[in-house]
C-alpha cells in the first residue's frame, strides 16, 4: 500500500457520507446555498469525522482494544501501518483544517461559531480518549445523533442563511438517525472484540439481537419522521417539511438489502451492512434535500 493509500485507508473514505449528507440537506433547507460557505461547511463536517477516525485509531491502538481479532478493515497503528504519532498528528491535522474552515464561517456569521465549534472537537477528543471515553460508556450514538444529526443539519443551514429554519431542524433528526444506525451496524459487528477488550458500547450492552433490532428501528425510524413532518406542514402548514419531501421515500429501496441483511449475518459479513447503510444515508440525503429545495421554490 501507498503511503497515501495508507493514509485513504485510515480516514474510512467509505463512512464519510455521514458528514456529507447533513451539509447538503442543511444548505438546501436553508434555501440558499453560497458556494463558498458549502465547502467550508463541508470541510468542517469531514474534517472532524476524518479527525474523530483517526483519533479513534489511535487511542484504540494505543489502549489495546484493536488486535488482530478484529473484523472490520484494519487500523493503522494496530497494524503497524503508521506510527501512534503520526497518527495522532493526522487526526490534529484533520481538525486543524476543520478549524480554518470553521474559523471563516464564524467571522462570516456569528463568533458564537466558535465555542459551538470547539465543543464539538472536544467531543470528538473524549469519544475514545480521554479517561473515561464516553463511547465505552455507551452514549457514542447520543453524540453522533448530536453533532451527526441535529448540530450538522441545522449549523449548515445556519451559515447559509443566518437562521435555522423549521424545514432544518424536521430534516436533521432522519439524518441524525441514520448517522445512528452507521455507528450501530459498526458496533454490532465488533461486539466480541470490544467485549473482550472491555469497551462497553451500546451495542456491548444491549447484546447481538437487540442491537440488531435498534438498527431496523433507527432505519425506519428515519422514514417515519419524514412522513410525519410532511403530516404536519399539513395540517399546519410552516410547522413541517413540504409534500416534495417524501421524495426521501423511494430512498427505501436503497434500505431493503441492509435491513435483510442486518437479521442474520455474522462477523465480516457485517461490512456491507456498514457500507449500505451509508450508501442509504448518502441517497435519502440526496432525495430529501432535492425535496427541500424544490419545495422552497414552489412555495408561496
Amino acid at each position: 500500500m501507498s503511503a497515501l493509500g495508507v493514509w485513504w485507508h485510515g480516514a474510512r473514505p467509505r463512512t464519510l457520507g455521514a458528514s456529507i449528507a447533513p451539509v447538503v440537506v442543511g444548505s438546501a433547507a436553508a434555501g440558499r446555498a453560497s458556494p463558498w460557505r458549502f465547502a467550508a461547511a463541508l470541510l468542517v463536517g469531514m474534517g472532524l469525522q476524518v479527525g474523530v477516525n483517526y483519533a479513534n485509531d489511535y487511542f484504540d491502538g494505543v489502549r489495546g482494544i484493536d488486535t488482530v481479532e478484529r473484523l472490520g478493515p484494519p487500523r493503522l497503528t494496530s497494524t503497524g501501518l503508521a506510527t501512534p504519532r503520526a497518527v495522532a498528528i493526522a487526526a490534529l491535522a484533520a481538525v486543524g483544517v476543520a478549524g480554518v474552515a470553521g474559523l471563516a464561517l464564524a467571522v462570516a456569521t456569528t463568533l458564537w461559531v466558535v465555542p459551538i465549534g470547539a465543543v464539538a472537537m472536544l467531543a470528538l477528543l473524549l469519544y475514545s480518549g480521554g479517561p473515561r471515553p464516553y463511547a465505552a460508556l455507551g452514549l457514542g450514538e447520543v453524540m453522533v445523533f448530536l453533532f451527526f444529526g441535529l448540530m450538522a443539519t441545522a449549523g449548515t443551514a445556519y451559515v447559509q442563511a443566518e437562521r435555522v429554519s423549521v424545514a432544518a431542524w424536521w430534516a436533521s433528526v432522519p439524518i441524525g438517525l441514520l448517522a445512528v444506525a452507521i455507528l450501530v451496524a459498526n458496533n454490532l459487528r465488533d461486539i466480541p472484540t470490544d467485549r473482550r477488550a472491555g469497551k462497553h458500547t451500546l451495542a456491548v450492552r444491549l447484546g447481538d439481537r437487540r442491537t440488531r433490532v435498534l438498527y431496523r428501528v433507527l432505519v425506519a425510524a428515519a422514514f417515519v419522521f419524514v412522513a410525519a413532518g410532511v403530516i404536519v406542514e399539513i395540517a399546519d402548514a410552516g410547522s413541517g417539511l413540504s409534500r416534495w419531501a417524501l421524495l426521501a421515500l423511494a430512498s427505501w429501496l436503497l434500505a431493503i438489502r441492509p435491513m435483510e441483511a442486518v437479521g442474520d449475518a455474522e462477523g465480516r459479513e457485517l461490512i456491507p451492512v456498514l457500507v449500505g447503510t451509508v450508501v442509504l444515508q448518502v441517497g435519502f440525503g440526496a432525495l430529501l434535500a432535492l425535496g427541500l429545495w424544490i419545495g422552497g421554490v414552489t412555495s408561496p
